[in-house]
């Protein structure tokens, strides 16, 4: 038997927003070079659980293990230092930028500076960036032409792209191929490939069982706040899709109900 190498854990996470408990001790494993789909209905947990990991929320309770070293996550910035970044369903794109500055917004390339007068190097950033979208394949003939002309599947291939730019070993994705067109879809679906193929650490937040199907490795189900299930994605797609939604409603659940007390 192979023995897993996680590259994050997550353990005993709690977090909650008033009277409401949107996390309930959740346990979580990322497998060093995997493709893991999160899934669940509307607040089951999902985005909330990965932006404790990316340090847009602090959680109430649990710890954060990467490469099994306990580490403090406080900030996004503290989770870009440990390579993990997230791309958000909306993308968090500047749509009056052009390609260049959004891929290194906050990481400019500073050809001169004097005091806060400072001259970008932006041949060098064009480059980088060109031969970011060739390597990853992705199809825009500028790298000037602004955001806002972009399509939709393009935007979302530079938001992934900005996300790998800068040695990210763990990439959270917040529904990927939302919104997007059958071709937008294949394409967003052979990048996630790619960077697998490349050795990055990937994990899916998607309502398209489909796609986490087509990429994903292994899957996790929560259901209010708790993780319910915990799976290789295998089998026939009638199935796997079956079997998901069954975690999903209640029907099944691989692990006990949490009590939890009312004490810290």
């Amino acid at each position: 038997m192979v023995e897993r190498q996680p590259i994050v854990e997550m353990r005993g996470i709690h977090k909650s927003f008033g009277a409401v408990r949107a996390l309930q001790g959740v346990d979580l494993l990322l497998d060093d070079n995997e493709v893991l789909g999160l899934v669940g209905d509307n607040a089951a947990g999902k985005s909330t659980l990965m932006k404790v990991l990316s340090g847009a929320y602090l959680p109430d309770k649990g710890d954060i293990l990467v490469n099994n070293k306990v580490v403090d996550i406080k900030t996004p910035q503290d989770s870009r230092n440990l390579g993990i970044e997230m791309v958000y369903q909306d993308y968090m794109l500047a749509d009056n930028l052009d390609v260049t500055s959004n891929v290194f917004l906050g990481h400019e390339a500073v050809r001169w500076k004097f005091g806060p007068i400072q001259i970008l190097n932006k041949t060098s950033m064009d480059r980088e960036t060109r031969a970011l979208l060739d390597r990853l394949k992705i199809d825009i003939s500028s790298v000037r032409l602004k955001v806002e002309n972009l399509s939709g599947g393009q935007r979302q291939t530079v938001a992934i792209g900005r996300a790998t730019a800068f040695e990210a070993r763990v990439i959270i994705m917040d529904e990927p191929t939302a919104a997007l067109s059958v071709a937008a879809i294949d394409k967003v679906l052979d990048l996630i490939k790619q960077l697998k193929e490349e050795g990055a650490s990937i994990i899916i937040i998607s309502h398209r069982l489909e796609d986490i199907y087509r990429v994903g490795d292994r899957v996790v189900i929560m259901r209010h706040g708790r993780m319910v299930g915990d799976r290789k994605v295998e089998g026939d797609i009638h199935s796997f899709r079956e079997e998901l939604v069954a975690y999903m409603v209640g029907a099944r659940d691989d692990f006990s109900r949490i009590e939890e007390s009312e004490e810290d």
